[in-house]
């Protein structure tokens, strides 16, 4: 088990063959947030993502494309999974393939030890099977078709008609872990959030919990059953093994003892899966469940969820090729409560945009470092004796410092956000009030003038800091015109206002540059 300054998370590996929409790139800067700022803070930080490749929708699509399963996904990873986490500036450690051999091999030991403790069997089952889903449906979980699907039962998530299977197959005994399930939900409120989803959760498990159908033979695109070849492993049973596979699972003790257990940050609809299946596996191998697992909210387009057969899927770069990457992450970590759903629109990205980036951080920054360089020649003044509103900025460096940290600690990334916006705010607010264009027209006034600007630097050069896991690109920008020491991705984060640079100023790059925007829609023209 990792010690308590290890911090190990992940997002959920994504389908191949799905297109990467904005849905799955907020789920991976959720993580890098996270991951960024553990770093920053000295924790000793992991974090995975990656793909899910096996499994009977995959199988049919490389088929239909007439290459093998393994070309199409390795097509799909190298033209749009890989290059989606440079569009966004994710800063993962490791990317797990479930083809993989590390994954495949070591699923195979994770199932036959599971068989060898008696927890697996083999049965009969028949079920409503839905593909694109890759799992078996309850009748609760279809809908009446409506169209070309009329007189059909469809998936209620895919609105396609689901297949009905029979099949003999090995099942995992789920069921026994109904009530040590039950228990580590009550005895850790925090292993299920938000509560909304943790309550969703619980009611599920408290109805019973059935055992759980494991493989397939009714094609072989997946990890072989070890004690029995013709069979393959289920796809999520596969997949949910990625999160020990890729921290050293079978092959490297020390490094599985000082990452696991993770943090796992998933979209809401697959929290079930993350939740009871995967911590009734790990108890059945006798290892430590997860630390918590995260079920964030949809993001929604036109009221809806984002859908790619409802043309309702918005691609990453259509964003940042106008707005950059930075203005994407901030603005799905701070407009969208984490956990909760949120609606994205052109017109208020465009409105953000303008007035947090590039008025209120931006144009903060460019001004002090003007400044500076107009009154004294780019060397940062010494600060005299501090006034009222001096120090008041600088109890609320330190103040927002330790609520932002405080926030990230819950996951509550749009919560830590808006209290170093407070800075923001206030060092708007205070060069406002303090006037330092009309200080420097009197020399009597250049100790006090001093003061205000280095005040205002020092401000700055906080929000570079805090802001960092948040606006990567930008923040470094500045730090290099405040002339930093090192990169300020290395500064200490939870001492943000105790940063470290030279004497001087240089030049700052416009950090968010002004865009036009169309009058009918909000998007760039």
């Amino acid at each position: 088990m990792s010690d308590g300054s290890s911090f190990y998370i992940t997002t959920p590996i994504f389908y191949v063959n799905d297109v990467p929409h904005i849905g799955h790139a907020y789920t991976e800067v959720a993580a890098d947030v996270l991951a960024r700022w553990h770093r920053q803070a000295g924790d000793d930080t992991w974090f995975l993502t990656g793909t899910d490749e096996h499994g009977q929708k995959i199988l049919r699509t490389a088929t239909a494309n007439g290459v093998t399963p393994k070309e199409w996904a390795d097509r799909l990873v190298e033209s749009a999974w890989q290059p989606l986490l440079k569009t966004i500036d994710i800063s993962n450690d490791d990317f797990i393939r479930t083809t993989d051999e590390r994954h495949e091999v070591n699923v195979q030991l994770f199932l036959q030890r599971l068989f060898d403790a008696g927890y697996i069997y083999t049965g009969e089952y028949e079920g409503y099977y839905c593909v694109g889903c890759e799992e078996y449906k309850a009748d609760s979980d279809l809908v009446d078709g409506t169209g070309e699907y009329e007189g059909q039962k469809v998936c209620a998530i895919h609105s396609k008609p689901v297949e009905l299977l029979k099949e003999r197959n090995y099942f995992f005994k789920m069921s026994e872990f109904s009530q040590r399930l039950l228990d580590l939900y009550e005895e850790n409120p925090n292993f299920i959030q938000p509560e909304s989803v943790r309550n969703e959760i619980v009611s599920f498990v408290r109805r019973g919990l059935t055992d759980l159908s494991i493989s397939r033979q009714t094609f072989d695109w997946g990890v072989k059953v070890p004690w029995d070849e013709s069979h393959v492993v289920y796809v999520w049973f596969d997949a949910l093994l990625n999160y020990i596979t890729a921290a050293g699972y079978g092959y490297d003790d020390e490094a599985f003892a000082s990452r696991w257990p993770a943090t796992h940050i998933v979209g809401k609809d697959i929290a079930r899966f993350h939740a009871v299946i995967w911590p009734a596996m790990l108890m059945a191998a006798g290892l430590e469940v997860p630390k918590q697992v995260f079920g964030h909210g949809w993001l929604l387009v036109g009221g809806e969820k984002m859908s790619k057969s409802k043309l309702t899927g918005i691609a990453p770069n259509q964003i940042t090729d106008t707005f950059g990457s930075d203005a994407f992450r901030y603005y799905f970590m701070r407009a969208i409560n984490f956990g909760q759903d949120g609606s994205f629109s052109w017109e208020d990205l465009s409105a953000r945009y303008q007035a947090e980036l590039a008025n209120g951080f931006g144009n903060l920054a460019s001004r002090v470092i003007a400044m500076v360089t107009r009154y004294f020649d780019g060397v940062i003044p010494d600060a005299g004796v501090l006034d009222a509103p001096d120090q008041a900025i600088r109890d609320t460096e330190v103040r927002v410092t330790a609520a932002a940290d405080a926030a990230i600690s819950r996951l509550a990334i749009h919560e830590a956000i808006a209290q170093v916006w407070q800075l923001v705010d206030e060092l708007n607010g205070y060069i406002t009030l303090q006037e330092p264009w009309a200080l420097s027209k009197d020399p009597a006034n250049r100790e006090r003038l001093g003061t205000v600007l280095n005040t205002a630097v020092r401000g700055i050069g906080t929000l570079a800091v805090l802001l960092s896991p948040v606006l990567p690109v930008a923040t470094s920008k500045l730090w290099t015109a405040l002339n930093g020491a090192g990169a300020v991705s290395d500064q200490p984060i939870r001492s943000a206002f105790d940063w470290a640079g030279g004497t001087t100023v240089s030049a700052l790059e416009p950090l968010f540059p002004r865009i036009e925007t169309s009058e009918t829609d909000g998007s760039a023209a």
